[in-house]
């Protein structure tokens, strides 16, 4: 049996994919897994008991990573859930930029009352005309799991695509439209784009990145929109922007102080995965993803572990084990093993950075002797039998 606990609500869509063997609790003391969607976990006290934590979104700036895997906690996320939903977001908010919706329902509403409001609207609709998308030319930053949909959507709707990611994977290459232009050097997309959109994680290699400099590389009255994250524009060069009429448009998902009262800005409040549907999206794929783990030992979608699939155990015993990525491990638990009289019928390694992982599966029963050698081999951080 095992025990997970939401720290915020998480759709009971995804929560229904718990079978019998699972039940919530309501203390994260107690918990082998936890589900989360905002709440910050950096001062949390994480329980001994605690195997994984998996978020319900791709953001992962609020669980403190290093310190889950040096406790032997896989933190999982769940790219590309929500994938369809900041799509959308972002191809409504390059209408927006376009034409002056927003002031032209504003403009009703102010005039409502008027009995002439009809013939009056004839006479103002001028004030709000804008241009059509079609045949502008967009550049995508980041052709991850949103990035590649905004692009191929953006095709479809006349528009010349231009994508930039020198890490792109070989899944999104083959999901993308043969007619978007790969773009190897950003600076192309700042140079020549009329709206620019940025969908690459908050690292420290990319915060900030939308600059002074960068700005200053875009053409005059550029519509730039940010749903990612807040970090990666320097607001303060871009409210500069705004001002001078460098940047027609900024449209983002994040509030704040520098941003709020800028004319010719549009915000909205968080709002790209919060659809019904994103959110049962990616609490299903979270539950998917602990299942897997705690029942298999499988690794998908981790942040702090290589991901690792060896299926479901079919041999006697399966051990995994989490550990620091060092020498002469491999060589340690093979020895422990033999020790003991075990055979090992399949084993599996991998690592990411400092941390690595480990599943064993055996030909006969696991013993509580074996299972307290391989936790003393100095730089193992959780081992545990699966079966």
């Amino acid at each position: 049996m095992f025990q997970y606990h939401c720290l915020n609500n998480i759709s009971k869509i995804g929560l229904q994919r718990f079978d019998e063997k699972y039940t919530e609790t309501d203390n994260a003391a107690n918990a082998d897994a936890i589900l989360v969607r905002s709440a910050k976990m950096h001062d949390m006290e994480l329980a001994d008991k605690l195997l994984a934590v998996a978020r319900a979104g791709a953001g992962v700036n609020n669980i403190p990573l290093d310190k889950c895997a040096d406790r032997g906690i896989v933190v999982f996320n769940t790219p590309g859930a929500n994938a369809n939903a900041v799509k959308e977001l972002v191809l409504a908010s390059m209408l927006l930029a376009s034409r002056d919706i927003i002031g032209g329902v504003e403009w009703v509403k102010e005039n409502a009352a008027d009995p002439e409001v009809g013939k009056l609207a004839e006479k103002a609709k001028s004030k709000f005309a804008g241009n059509e998308i079609a045949g502008k030319k967009l550049g995508i930053i980041g052709l991850g799991a949103i990035g590649q949909l905004v692009a191929n959507a953006a095709t479809h709707l006349g528009m010349e695509v231009y994508g930039y990611d020198p890490f792109i994977s070989v899944d999104a290459a083959w999901n993308l439209s043969r007619s978007i232009h790969h773009i190897q050097d950003v600076n192309d997309i700042y140079k020549n784009c009329d709206f620019i959109t940025v969908h690459v994680p908050a690292l420290d290699s990319t915060k900030g990145m939308i600059s002074k400099e960068a700005i200053n590389m875009m053409k005059d009255g550029v519509v730039l929109m940010n749903y990612a994250r807040d970090v990666l524009v320097d607001e303060d060069a871009l409210v500069e922007a705004l001002k001078a009429g460098k940047v027609k448009k900024y449209m983002t998902d994040f509030a704040n102080p520098t941003v709020v009262n800028v004319p010719n800005v549009i915000i909205t409040p968080h709002l790209g995965a919060s659809t019904e549907e994103a959110e049962d999206n990616c609490a299903e794929m979270a539950v998917k993803q602990i299942r897997d783990f705690l029942e298999n030992g499988n690794i998908k979608n981790s942040v702090n572990y290589p991901n690792m699939d060896n299926g479901v155990c079919t041999d006697a015993a399966r051990i995994t084990i989490c550990h620091k990525n060092v020498k002469d491990m491999i060589r340690q638990f093979g020895s422990i093993l033999s020790d003991e009289g075990m055979n090992i019928a399949n084993m599996a390694n991998k690592s990411r950075g400092d941390y690595a992982y480990t599943v064993i599966d055996l030909e006969t029963p696991v013993n509580d002797k074996i299972m307290t050698r391989i936790e003393s081999v100095e730089g193992v951080l959780r081992a545990r039998i699966i079966k």
